[in-house]
């Protein structure tokens, strides 16, 4: 189970990385280099950028989850 929990914490900590990087910041940044300039002109409330902005939100929901759970298992175990 801790093998588990740690497998979800890596890929939700390194889809947390690129989704922060893909969202519109307020000078451009990196969030232009994946195409994120392209989205721009339709201002920040667009769909896409909502739909980023709830995934973002889940995946760190899940990773926060898993972080708990970690902690949990390891406290349980004695480690």
């Amino acid at each position: 189970m801790i093998i588990a929990s740690s497998i979800v914490l890596i890929v939700t900590s390194l889809l947390m990385v690129v989704l922060v990087l893909m969202h519109k910041g307020k000078g451009g940044g990196l969030s232009d280099m994946f195409g994120g300039g392209i989205s721009s002109s339709l201002g920040g409330s667009s769909v896409v950028e909502r739909n980023l902005d709830r995934l973002t939100i889940g995946t760190g929901v899940i990773w926060f989850a898993s972080i708990i759970a970690l902690g949990l298992l390891f406290k349980h175990k004695g480690v």
